[in-house]
């Protein structure tokens, strides 16, 4: 009888289990699937079934780039589980990090490759823009806003950091990972707009400054028109 009973826990347990992890594969499909549409909305592709293909692939490389970060947490799990020195532990972890970046990097480039097939490179460059939150043009700008004189030469090395540190935000598992890229690079640009003679506090509270004059004169100039 206790085996019995036993044996209805267990198994109602597992079920419970399985139950759990169908419902939580289920809210992520739905999560990816709804993120990915969004971006493919922005594409604006006439043919239903190239929407299609696009979406399976952008979808694709989401779930894809969760396992392998997924895998790489578990392994990294397992080590720090391990009665391990502490350079061992770390040796082992660095490994494992160095493997999931090979992985990260072939899946990144078939996945542009699979784009590529499908769309032009300005929509490909929609689609990275999508899967990193828009930051590379939010950030462009506001350095361009900021300070106005950033000579040419300037401005493309401000884009080129913004665009490599895209590449990188694409492959990260969250949020936050992807824009900490973006923030290791907005360092680098920091550090290269000091060496190149700028003041980034004075720069940054006489942008504060347009910017709140801006929005003084818009108020003015509405509160002309509701007069009129």
């Amino acid at each position: 009888m206790l085996l019995f009973i036993l044996q209805i826990t267990l198994t109602a347990v597992f079920a419970q289990e399985t139950n759990n992890a169908t419902d939580k594969d289920a809210a992520y499909t739905l999560a990816i699937t709804n993120r990915t549409e969004k971006i493919v909305q922005t594409l604006e592709i006439s043919d239903s079934s190239k929407a299609k293909r696009v979406t399976n692939i952008i979808a694709g490389q989401y779930r894809n780039l969760s396992t392998v970060h997924a895998q790489r947490d578990d392994q990294i799990k397992l080590i720090k589980e391990k009665d391990l020195s502490k350079e061992i532990s770390d040796s082992q972890i660095k490994a494992v990090q160095e493997i999931t970046d090979k992985k990260l990097q072939g899946l990144h480039n078939s996945f542009l490759t699979a784009l590529s097939n499908e769309l032009s490179q300005e929509q490909v460059t929609k689609v990275k823009d999508g899967m990193t939150y828009n930051v590379l043009n939010v950030t462009y700008t506001a350095y361009t806003g900021m300070i106005p004189s950033l000579t040419k030469k300037q401005k493309d090395q401000i884009m080129n950091w913004l665009v490599e540190a895209r590449e990188h935000a694409m492959d990260a598992e969250s949020s936050e990972k992807k824009h900490a890229w973006f923030g290791k690079y907005k360092g680098k640009i920091n550090n290269y707009l000091s060496a190149e003679g700028y003041d980034l506090k004075k720069e940054r509270e006489a942008w504060q400054h347009r910017i709140k004059e801006t929005e003084t004169a818009k108020k003015q100039v509405n509160s002309a028109d509701n007069i009129n």
